[in-house]
């Protein structure tokens, strides 16, 4: 009876097939760490040294063995574009700007550009890779430090510094690093310096104004010892004819003409 007793309670206890137990054992002990560092025993490190493997040495010195042939790798269509492109634009402007090229909006770039080509002003963008070796090979190898990081070219056929710093000015976050006006290198203040000279008619002006005037005082000058010969002769000349008039008129002759002694 105890026996049929004890089976019931054990075939109801037991968990049915897909359930789980109600309860189960969950172990809260502590665990044991095998990867802490452990020093090496004394004989155990004297045997390692003395086991250390040690290759052999080569019988040719590896800095006297000829390294292997570089790979030359093969330039791209849009390369050899890209480096054509570079030179047209260092040999058809006059003047090229390098600005830092900071993140903008595409709207602020656009607006930014359209100003720009209002006065003829282009914006050139170029990687680092092509721009580089063309100038270390030309004679803007000035200008390498200016490239670093992003960069971009404000180019023009004709210096129009005015209006290119008056446009930067309103984009305060595009820096001006420098560049070159008809191949001489100018720095940022060296531009702003440029900008507020006066315009290329104005200077010409002043320069035939004052060559001009120059040149009419050089001429008075030369007229006036000549004039005032002249005058002096005519002056001579009628004091001669104002003297032969009285001379018939009295009937004396008149007093000797000094001679001066020789």
């Amino acid at each position: 009876m105890a026996a049929a007793v004890a089976g019931i309670l054990r075939g109801g206890l037991l968990p049915q097939a897909g359930r789980l137990p109600a309860l189960q054992t969950v172990r809260h002990g502590s665990k044991a760490v095998t990867r802490h560092w452990r020093v090496m025993h004394f004989e155990r490190q004297k045997l390692m040294a003395v086991t250390k493997y040690i290759p052999p040495k080569p019988a040719i010195n590896p800095r006297c063995v000829t390294p292997p042939p570089k790979r030359v790798q093969e330039e791209t269509g849009l390369i050899r574009l890209l480096r054509r492109e570079v030179a047209a634009v260092f040999q058809n402007n006059r003047m090229i700007a390098v600005c830092q090229n900071v993140p903008l909006g595409a709207e602020d770039k656009l607006f930014m550009q359209h100003r720009l080509r209002k006065h003829n002003i282009l914006v050139k963008a170029f990687p680092n890779q092509i721009l580089k070796p063309f100038l270390e090979d030309s004679k803007y190898r000035n200008l390498l430090p200016l490239f670093v990081g992003h960069n971009l070219l404000l180019v023009s056929k004709e210096p129009k510094v005015k209006e290119m710093v008056r446009i930067l000015k309103g984009v305060p976050f595009l820096p001006l690093l420098g560049g070159c006006i008809d191949d001489t290198i100018l720095s940022r203040q060296g531009f702003i310096n440029y900008s507020k000279l006066p315009s290329l008619d104005l200077v010409q002006g002043e320069l035939v104004g004052g060559l001009t005037l120059l040149t009419a005082q050089t001429h008075a000058l030369l007229q006036h010892q000549p004039l005032h010969l002249t005058a002096l002769l005519d002056q001579y000349v009628r004091q001669q004819h104002q003297g032969d008039s009285v001379k018939p008129a009295t009937g004396q002759p008149g007093p000797p003409d000094s001679v001066p002694d020789s």
